[in-house]
């Protein structure tokens, strides 16, 4: 699966499907290589079901501003870039407005594929490799 994106722009956006109690929204995410766990907008998954208030799965993050302990919650699914994924865990936490994404993802929704992101050519590619 390939996807284009503008390599001028300051972010890569992906955008992704998210399924929840509630049905299931489009989100746009920042590919974050730099990020370890995907993360969404608390929000988002409060409109889709999602109670992170609930639960007691808390993990610390560094971000920024700082060391902070967030909800960690597992998703029915998130499908970005032609791969679906079931049952995946994410993090939850609050993005300021300015940040004009719903979440990032993160490398784990990588994991057992290749990624290729081509500057030059501004196209991404994932492929699965199970």
């Amino acid at each position: 699966m390939s996807a284009a994106f503008d390599p001028h722009q300051g972010l890569i956006i992906v955008n992704a499907e998210v399924a929840g109690e509630s049905g299931s929204a489009l989100l746009r995410l920042a590919l974050d290589t730099g990020a370890t766990t995907t993360l969404i907008n608390a929000g988002m998954l409060l409109s889709l079901g999602y109670d992170p208030a609930l639960s007691s799965d808390r993990v610390q993050i560094t971000t920024g501003s700082g060391v902070e302990f967030v909800p960690r919650l597992t998703l029915r699914s998130l499908t970005a870039l032609g791969r679906q994924r079931a049952d995946f865990p994410i993090l939850c936490h609050t993005l300021p407005p300015s940040s004009g994404v719903d979440g990032l993802l993160g490398l784990d929704f990588f994991r057992e594929g290749k990624l290729g992101i081509d500057f030059m050519g501004g196209e991404i590619t994932v492929e699965s490799v199970l």
